[in-house]
């Protein structure tokens, strides 16, 4: 990707093709006089002369000028594709990723989907005709001067056209202005209520909850087309206001040429060739007539984009020094944690280290923000206050990626993509290494259970892992958490679903990765994953209410409301 992105960057060294669409819009135009100068030659000179040799060398000469103005004109649309395509290729994988930060720090995929809608529309109108709009507008006043030079009374009334046609556009864009934006913001809540429900099709199939849904979606629906409704019928009122008023004014300049020739101030030719000139001045006009609500809603798409491209820029502007690989200690220093973009807080003064081979068990009752903590922990969330470091260092101070690396998470709620075992293991690397994806497995206790599988590492599990069970998914994620031996594993929940053997896979993946000098912090309920933990946090009403090594928290149980919880569920001593 480009490194220097910022607002002007998705047409940098794009000047030769935006040239090119100039110089080929040039061309076009100034052939298009040809048709003005042909009728002008036939009614004044062969048809006074009745001269069919003339009038065969003027035919056969316009026939090879319109052919090369229609290649010209292909020429032009290539470009503008080919522009399209460049910018959309800049810009969508810097779209892509923002989108997928943004949506793991808020949980939604709305704005990820519309950004890469806006993206979409963008690319749509740049390749469309309606950009040639702009290049030929220039010209405009060319084809209105020529018309004053066949006699003034034309010239004003081509001007005059122009004028009006500009002024209904004008009006028409500030009639449109809020129909689209309102138009878009119903297609997008639409769009996410689909995504929403989609991702919910077998609770709702098994709950009975179809024909509930089936209703809200036909509200969202209809509020949805009618906004797209009124903003159709915006637009085509436009259009058809101004194509009646150019075969109007045209109609005029005609009866305005015949005036001019019975009263013997012009020709036949005149009146016909200024006909031509005034339909080719008023054409750009049409044409953005045509193209409006394309042009509208593509300028609303940028307008929505140009923030998130100014950030963007700044991010890759800042450059950060690449620090080495953590393989120490993680220090949390008074964390304050809340969901992104609210301002109540889940928890806050957390604050624990925890030194190269050690693992902590998280614990606390459902609410207690346990994985709201994770989040943090795990870069996705920004905290409130205090910080997260790794070997001194604040999370932010790494690139997104390369944390990624040296870090290892499990969700609550795993997500798979469509792909091979083996992708999915090694994250998609574009050059995955087969021996650690073998590893990670190895590592996860998975091995066995992925070579039962009908191609082994290489079997497909379908988009969001359908193939597998709970059960599978957990352990591939598992060992995807552990692809490329992280530093720091954050597992919340690992175990929900695991039997008795995925559960001993997990207590020997925690002591493997103790072994090798990493760091565990997970969040869990049963006992064998407790046993793995070296430190013990219980998280209570928003606060940390105990840290410690394991056998200290249990020692310390009459000390401690919350110890009482913990003798079962670790099996401790008494």
């Amino acid at each position: 990707m480009d490194a220097h992105l910022d607002a002007a960057s998705p047409f940098r060294g794009l000047a030769p093709v935006i040239a090119g669409i100039g110089v080929f819009t040039c061309a076009v135009n100034l052939l298009m006089l040809a048709g003005a100068i042909y009728m002008l030659q036939v009614y004044d000179r062969v048809l006074p002369s009745r001269s069919i040799p003339t009038l065969v060398a003027l035919t056969g000469l316009i026939i090879v000028v319109f052919a090369v103005q229609g290649m010209l004109d292909a020429a032009r649309g290539r470009l503008l594709a080919r522009l399209a395509a460049t910018v959309e290729e800049r810009l969508a994988p810097h779209l892509f990723a923002d989108g997928l930060h943004r949506t793991a720090r808020s949980g939604s995929s709305a704005e990820f989907a519309a950004a890469m809608r806006d993206l979409d529309q963008v690319r749509g109108f740049l390749s469309s005709a309606g950009p040639t709009v702009l290049f030929d507008a220039p010209f405009v006043p060319l084809f209105v001067g020529l018309c004053f030079l066949l006699h003034p009374w034309l010239g004003l009334t081509a001007l005059s056209g122009a004028i009006v046609i500009v002024g209904l556009a004008l009006a028409g864009e500030a009639r449109s202005k809020a129909r689209v934006q309102a138009a878009t913001e119903l297609a997008a809540k639409r769009s996410a209520f689909l995504e929403a429900t989609r991702r919910a099709a077998e609770a709702a199939r098994a709950l009975g909850m179809v024909a509930n849904l089936s209703h809200r979606f036909g509200s969202l629906d209809a509020e949805s087309r009618a906004g797209q409704e009124r903003l159709a019928v915006s637009s085509v009122n436009i259009g058809a206001v101004s194509r009646a008023f150019r075969a109007l004014l045209q109609s005029l300049l005609l009866g305005i040429g015949a005036l001019l020739v019975i009263q013997g101030d012009a020709t036949g030719g005149v009146m016909i060739a200024a006909s031509i000139l005034m339909g080719r001045a008023l054409a750009p006009v049409e044409l953005a007539a045509a193209h409006w609500k394309g042009f509208l809603a593509a300028r609303e798409a940028w307008r929505r984009l140009a923030p998130r491209l100014a950030m963007l820029r700044q991010t890759h502007a800042a450059k950060r020094t690449q620090l080495p690989p953590p393989a120490a200690r993680l220090d949390v220093e008074g964390l304050a944690v809340a969901v992104p973009g609210s301002r109540s807080l889940l928890l806050q003064g957390v604050a624990f280290s925890l030194s190269a081979g050690e693992a902590l068990a998280l614990i606390g009752q459902s609410g207690a923000g346990k994985t709201s903590f994770l989040k943090v922990l795990a870069g996705l969330w920004p905290p409130v206050a205090g910080a997260v470091r790794l070997d001194g260092a604040r999370l932010d101070q790494w690139e997104p990626d390369r944390l990624g690396r040296a870090i290892g998470y499990v969700p609550q709620d795993v997500a798979l993509l469509d792909g091979t075992v083996a992708e999915n293991i090694a994250r998609f690397d574009a050059s995955p290494d087969a021996e650690a994806v073998i590893a990670a497995a190895r590592e996860a206790g998975v091995h066995d259970l992925i070579l039962r599988l009908p191609s082994g590492y290489d079997t497909r599990i379908g988009e969001g892992g359908m193939t597998l069970s709970a059960g599978q998914r957990q352990r591939l994620a598992l060992a995807r958490a552990l692809y490329g031996r992280p530093f720091l594993v954050i597992l919340d929940e690992p175990n929900a679903h695991l039997d008795a053997d995925g559960e001993t896979a997990l207590q020997c993946a925690i002591e493997s990765i103790r072994a090798r000098r990493g760091i565990v912090v997970v969040a869990a309920h049963r006992a064998n994953v407790m046993r793995a933990a070296t430190h013990v946090a219980v998280l209570r009403e928003g606060r940390l209410a105990t840290f410690g090594p394991r056998d200290e928290v249990l020692s310390s149980r009459s000390r401690s409301d919350a110890a009482p919880a913990l003798v079962p569920l670790l099996g401790g001593r008494s």
